[in-house]
C-alpha cells in the first residue's frame, strides 16, 4: 500500500479521537480533498487544521465498539516514523496545516506502538526544528518513561478513559485493565506535569464513548468532575457510539445525538462555570433531560435563587441565569462598576444575553420581567 492509499484509510480512522471545542457533533474533516486534515475549533471559534492520523490502525486490542477491534476484518495499514513525518512536513510547509493530532492503534505492545509516535515527535522537533502544535495520545499501557518522553515533545498529551466506571469499561474490552491501564497512566501524567511546567504545557485531556455500555449520564459526569478535582485535566471529550459493522456491538442501540450535546454543556459548567455537581439534574435512571440544556433544567431546580436583581447580582449568580454566559455576565459586572444601571431588557441584549431565556429569571430595579409558562 502506497503512502496516498495508507493516508486515506489511518485519515478515516482517527476521526473517532475528539479534539473539538465546537460543533462537536459534526464530522469536521474535510470532504475527503486531502486526506488527514481535520478543522479543530477552539472555545474561542477559531478553527484550526491539523493533521490528524494513525500511526497504524493495526491493533491487538478487543475494543468491542471500536474500528480497530483486532477481529475486525478490514484494510490495515501503517507509517514508518520517517514516512509520517516526510507527509506532515509536506502538509505543513504547504500551509495546509497548523499542528499535529497523532494516535495510533497497539499493533504487538503499546511500548512499540508508542515509540513510534514519539519518534515521529521527536524528529520533528530535533532533526527539523518544528517548534508548532504536536497533541499526543498516550497508549493504555505505556511506560513511565516514555510518557515522559512524550510529555518531552508534545504540547498536549491525553489517554482515552473510554468509560466512567470500571464495570462500564470491562463491558467494553478484555484486553485492558482500567486502574493500571488508564487511571495510573493520568496520574503519572498529573505527576510529571506538576514536576516540570514545560511537559506538555497545555495539559491532558480524555474521551469517553458514550452509548456503548450502560453507563449513566450521572455516573460520567460523577468521574468528569473527579477528573477535574484529582487530575487537573483540561478537557473531557463525549464520542457518541457509532455501531460499526463486523464488530462486537453493531447491533447495539445508538444514543440520541443529543446525548453527547448535554454532556458537553453539563461538562462546560462544571469546568467553566464552575458548577456544583448537585447543581445538575438527573432523572430517576440517572440521565440528563435532552429537550433543554442542562444550565436551563438547574435553574429550574433551584427557583428559590431566582429571580435575580440585574444589578445587584453578583458574577456566580449571574452565570447561574439561562442566556447569561460569561461574556454578558463580564460584561454587567464591568458596566456597572462604572455606575451603569440596567433598565430595559433591550440594553441586556445589546450586550449579548439572550433575553428570550433569561427573562423568566432575573429581574431590573426590582421588577419583575416575565414568568414561566407554567
Amino acid at each position: 500500500m502506497n503512502n496516498a492509499k495508507k493516508l486515506k484509510v489511518l485519515g478515516e480512522s482517527a476521526k473517532y479521537d475528539r479534539c473539538n471545542y465546537a460543533n462537536f457533533n459534526v464530522d469536521n474533516f474535510l470532504s475527503g480533498k486531502i486526506p488527514g486534515i481535520y478543522n479543530a475549533s477552539t472555545r474561542d471559534g477559531c478553527t484550526v487544521p491539523l493533521f490528524k492520523v494513525l500511526m497504524t490502525n493495526k491493533c491487538s486490542n478487543d475494543c468491542r465498539y471500536c474500528v480497530n477491534y483486532n477481529k475486525h476484518k478490514f484494510n490495515r495499514a501503517e507509517f514508518s516514523p520517517e514516512e509520517l513525518t516526510s507527509i506532515f512536513l509536506d502538509y505543513y510547509n504547504n500551509r495546509y496545516v497548523e499542528g499535529l493530532f497523532l494516535s495510533s492503534g497497539i499493533h504487538h505492545d503499546a511500548e512499540t506502538s508508542m515509540e513510534n509516535m514519539v519518534e515521529v515527535a521527536r524528529k520533528l522537533r530535533m532533526e527539523h526544528e518544528y517548534k508548532g502544535y504536536i497533541h499526543l495520545k498516550i497508549l493504555p499501557g505505556g511506560s513511565y518513561d516514555l510518557i515522559k518522553r512524550a510529555m518531552t515533545l508534545a504540547d498536549r498529551v491525553s489517554i482515552n478513559m473510554e468509560a466512567a466506571t470500571p464495570e462500564g469499561f470491562d463491558e467494553l474490552t478484555t484486553t485492558k485493565n482500567y486502574e493500571t491501564d488508564i487511571i495510573r497512566r493520568m496520574k503519572w501524567i498529573k505527576r510529571l506535569g506538576k514536576k516540570d511546567k514545560n511537559l506538555a504545557p497545555s495539559g491532558q485531556t480524555t474521551q469517553f464513548i458514550v452509548g456503548a455500555s450502560d453507563e449513566t449520564d450521572k455516573e460520567i459526569m460523577d468521574r468528569v468532575k473527579w477528573l477535574y478535582d484529582k487530575l487537573q485535566i483540561k478537557r473531557s471529550y463525549f464520542s457518541k457510539f457509532t455501531p460499526i459493522k463486523d464488530t462486537p456491538l453493531e447491533n447495539h442501540e445508538e444514543p440520541n445525538p443529543k446525548r453527547s450535546s448535554r454532556l458537553y454543556q453539563a461538562d462546560y459548567l462544571i469546568n467553566s462555570y464552575k458548577f456544583d455537581l448537585d447543581e445538575l439534574v438527573f432523572d430517576d435512571d440517572g440521565n440528563m433531560q435532552l429537550d433543554e440544556d442542562p444550565k436551563y433544567y438547574a435553574a429550574l431546580s433551584n427557583m428559590d435563587r431566582f429571580p435575580v436583581e440585574v444589578n445587584a447580582a453578583s458574577y456566580r449568580e449571574l452565570l447561574r441565569v439561562p442566556g447569561i454566559g460569561k461574556i454578558s455576565a463580564n460584561r454587567i459586572v464591568s458596566l456597572r462598576k462604572r455606575g451603569r444601571s440596567f433598565n430595559k431588557m433591550e440594553e441586556l441584549k445589546d450586550i449579548g444575553v439572550v433575553v428570550s431565556r433569561a427573562e423568566p429569571f432575573i429581574k431590573l430595579n426590582r421588577t419583575y420581567q416575565a414568568t414561566l409558562g407554567f
